[in-house]
């Protein structure tokens, strides 16, 4: 048995020297250290032999075993290092060749609009004030001069977070960002209750309304609002701000015209419409061939409403307008659908 494990290590390497290929170096595993091998074979004939004989057979076909399973690994170490280096000396790489240009990222469009927007306030004064999502009805209605039941409230139709269970002052997701000027009013009362500070502020954020999506509406949107309080502050306060921010935005050329309006948180009220930039006033259809795109909504701060945020109508007044940033950004590039902003479309955010 011994001499047998003998040729049998030997006619295994002699055969193992002649292996050049890793699927020939499979063969040979197979051949020689499988179940079925030779080698094997010896262990399953153990039991013919005798006491004497078998720790002694068994040690040395241990040994046969172990040295052709270190003799395999060598050999896939050669095989492997030599067809890495015909690879490497075969297939060349051509660095000469452009590679892929990385992609880098940007802004949303909407972003790049809002920041546009708190950037041209910000060179006119107004401070960047953030304010709630999620808002009291008491906050977004009630403090702005809606009262209950009041029929201006339809024109908003709202998200309430526990529409069963409403109460008296139930939680909702504004409807706009009005009612952080009435938050923003009453921490500056806060400060001097009996000489409240002066007020200039811009308030950008998400609005949301439970309406039908459209080319034209969403169910969300962005706002950028704007607040001033202060002693006489008057109406030709607000006409000239507006109108120096549309020569920002817009051109040193715009021009604008004021529509009366209803907002029952202003009083007076007004919408500020700005030249059509695409056909000059001339009449096109994306100005609806009436020469005038319309931008914002502003007016007087309402008594009511400047009472509830802790200043006094009788020496103090105010003016507020909001704009949707991303209704400019359709304006400025044509768009006919605001759905875009939101699609996630590469294609249309990688024009930005």
């Amino acid at each position: 048995m011994l001499e047998k494990l003998k040729n049998i290590e030997k006619n295994a390497l002699e055969k193992l020297t002649s292996v050049s290929s890793i699927d020939g170096l499979e063969q040979w595993r197979i051949e020689h250290l499988s179940r079925s091998s030779e080698v094997m074979g010896v262990f399953s004939q153990m039991g013919a032999l005798s006491k004497e004989e078998r720790p002694i057979v068994g040690q040395e076909a241990n040994k046969v075993k172990q040295k052709l399973e270190g003799a395999f690994v060598e050999k896939n170490d050669i095989l492997k290092q030599e067809a890495l280096e015909i690879s490497l000396s075969s297939e060349v790489i051509d660095v000469t060749l452009p590679g892929r240009k990385a992609r880098p990222g940007g802004l949303h469009p909407a972003t790049i609009s809002i920041r546009k927007v708190l950037g041209i306030l910000a060179d006119m004064g107004f401070q960047t004030y953030t304010s709630r999502d999620i808002e009291t009805d008491e906050m977004n209605f009630q403090a702005l001069n809606f009262p209950p039941h009041h029929p201006a409230r339809e024109m908003q139709d709202s998200f309430y977070i526990d529409a069963e269970n409403r109460g008296d002052n139930p939680m909702l997701l504004r409807t706009h960002t009005s009612p952080g000027q009435v938050r923003a009013m009453r921490e500056y009362a806060a400060a001097d209750p009996q000489n409240p500070p002066s007020v200039r502020i811009a308030l950008p954020g998400m609005c949301y309304r439970y309406e039908q999506i459209t080319a034209r509406s969403e169910v969300q949107f962005y706002q950028v609002e704007g607040l001033a309080i202060g002693k006489n502050i008057t109406y030709g306060d607000l006409k000239g701000t507006l109108a120096d921010f549309a020569r920002r935005m817009f051109g040193v050329n715009a021009r604008v015209r004021f529509r009366a309006s209803y907002f029952p948180f202003t009083e007076p009220s007004a919408e500020m419409d700005v030249e059509c930039f695409v056909c000059g006033g001339k009449g096109c259809p994306v100005c609806k061939n009436s020469g005038w795109l319309e931008i914002l909504g502003s007016g007087m701060v309402h008594p009511v409403v400047m009472q509830n945020g802790g200043y006094d109508p009788t020496v103090y007044s105010g003016f507020a307008f909001g704009m949707g940033p991303q209704r400019q950004t359709m304006l400025l590039h044509k768009m006919n659908d605001i759905r875009y902003f939101w699609g996630n479309d590469i294609r249309f955010l990688q024009q930005f």
